[in-house]
Formats: C-alpha cells, structure tokens, sequence
C-alpha cells in the first residue's frame, strides 16, 4: 500500500509540475503578446505595388513627427498615446484627427511604427493600449480625453476627425461611431478585416451596420481567415471577415452615404493592416484633408482601386 501511495504522489508531483510549466509558459507568452513590437520602424518600406497612388500612399508623409502619452485611470486603457506632426506644437492651425481601434491583444505600444507613419500625413493618430476593444468603450473615453484634457485639445479640428480599426478593432470601430454619444463626431470610417456581426455578437461586439451613416471604407482578406467558404454564416464559424458578410454590411448601409467593399486578394487576416495602408491612408485624406489626389484612388469609372491587381471583389457609389 506504501508503494502505491508513493507512485500516486510522484504521479501528483509531476503534474503539479507540469501545471506550473505551462502557467508560466502562458505567462510568458501572454507578456510576449502584449509587450514585444509587431513591426520594424520602415515596415512600410516592404510593401511593394505597381499602383502608383498606392504606392505613394503606403509610405511616409512629409510631416516630422512627435508623440505624447498619458496614463489612464482606466485599467483597461492603461495609456493614451498620441502621434501628431512636431509643428503643431507652434503652429496656430488645427489638424484632423484619426482613431485606431485596437485587434485582438495587439495594444497600441507594440505597433508604434504605424501610428509613426500615420501621422507623417498630417494627422493628429490617437491610441490607447486596451487588448480587448470590441464594444468600443475605451475609443471613446480616449476621445473624450484627448478633446477634453489633453494638451493638445485645443488642435484637433472636430469637423474632421475619423476612425480606423481591424479585426476586433474594426467592429470596435463601428460600435464607437454607431453606440456612443460622441462617435456622431466621426466623419469618416475604415476597417480591415472587421469581426462579422453574427461574431462580434458572439463576443459581446454586437452592431448593426444599418446604423452607419457616415462614409466607409470596408476591407477584408481572400484567405481562409477571413472566409473559410460557410454557406450559413450566421450558425457557423465562416472566418473573421466573409466576403458575404462584407456585402451584408455593405448592402444595409443607406445609398446616400459614400462606402466602398473591397478585399485585398492573395492575403490571409494578419496581412491586412500592411496592405492595406495606402488606401486606408488615401481614404483618411480625402475625407479629413480634401485631397483631390488622394481621392482618385475611390471615385469614378477610372478609380485607382477598380484597375489595381492587389485589389477584387469591389463595390462602390461613387
């Protein structure tokens, strides 16, 4: 009897051992996930395409950039960061604001060099480094701060301000501009790969694209990470983005508001946010800076997007 219990004790030792290792492995690699960069600083610098505005587009502006953080009393937000081109600290002018809503355990810190470029187009870029943003609490109480008690609210131009998000972030960035009382400040609306509606209620996301009223850019991957093929998406997991549940979304949206569908062909889900960088860009300038340029990429029979390779499954009103 001896014997047994002692065999059942280094039975128990081992797995109480086994049990530590993989806390600390999941501790481990959880830290990685939050704490460890995503991206190179001149990332953009990899992507290559042969469309002219694309390309122009997906690299840096000409603005020098500088950056601010606050710690929030939120733990969720932990901190604000904000990116803004370095002349705003003397100049007199205001500039348009972005939001990016955060993906999936992808807090703002580990993916500075984004906002860096992002900003380089004249653009005040604001974050915080919530890893859980769906319901797009944190977006707007990063809002809330930045126009009311950073020290730069007295610079953001009100009248031009815009949203962005991928993945969890972009149905984050929907239910930012659709739930909350100042995301009717939003005048425009990107995302990359946006969790499905039927998901994003799954998750605690929910939405409905029928109360999206200001103009939209909606994107998502070719790859069975978005779109696994599934018939019935609505009982069935059928990938984060679907082709059919951008068309959903895109067909429930009123006529009267400027959007566009598109996927970015031969990209898996984690592709999105670099390829998708001109354009996203190109959509914030048109509509937040008035550039003419920028707009040729999305309007018209001749529009840069209709005619570029990295591009299919495209819809637009415009």
């Amino acid at each position: 009897m001896k014997k047994v219990f002692k065999i059942l004790g280094i039975i128990v030792g081992v797995i109480v051992v086994l049990i530590i290792i993989f806390v600390i492995y999941s501790a481990i690699q959880n830290y990685r996930t939050l704490n460890v960069p995503r991206f190179k600083d001149n990332y953009y610098e990899e992507f290559t395409t042969s469309a002219l505005l694309e390309s122009k587009y997906s690299k840096k502006g000409k603005y020098e950039v500088s950056n601010k953080e606050y710690q929030s009393e939120n733990k969720s937000i932990k901190n604000i960061r904000i990116w803004y081109p370095t002349e705003l600290n003397d100049a007199s002018k205001e500039y348009p604001l972005i939001m990016v809503v955060n993906g999936s355990q992808t807090p703002a810190k580990v993916y500075i060099p984004f906002f860096e470029r992002l900003a380089s187009w004249g653009f005040i870029v604001v974050g915080n480094d919530d890893p859980q943003a769906g319901n797009g609490d944190t977006a707007s109480e990063t809002l809330d701060f930045v126009l009311k008690e950073s020290k730069i609210k007295n610079k953001v131009d009100t009248k031009n301000m815009g949203i962005i998000g991928y993945s969890q972030g972009g149905a984050g960035a929907i239910t930012a501009v659709t739930k909350h009382e100042n995301g009717k400040m939003y005048k425009t609306m990107f995302t990359g790969s946006a969790a499905y509606p039927a998901l994003a209620k799954m998750m605690g996301w929910e939405y409905d694209a029928k109360d999206i009223n200001i103009p939209y850019f909606i994107t998502g991957a070719t790859g069975t990470s978005d779109d696994l093929g599934v018939e019935d998406i609505e009982n069935n997991f059928a990938g984060v983005a679907p082709l059919s549940s951008l068309k959903e979304t895109y067909n429930k949206m009123s006529n009267d508001v400027f959007k566009i569908r598109a996927r970015v062909k031969d990209s898996e889900h984690e592709d999105m946010l670099v390829r998708t960088d001109g354009y996203m860009t190109a959509w914030m300038l048109y509509h937040l800076q008035n550039d003419e340029e920028a707009g040729k990429v999305f309007i018209g029979d001749n529009a840069e997007i209709l005619s570029n390779a990295n591009w299919q499954d495209i819809e637009k009103n415009n």
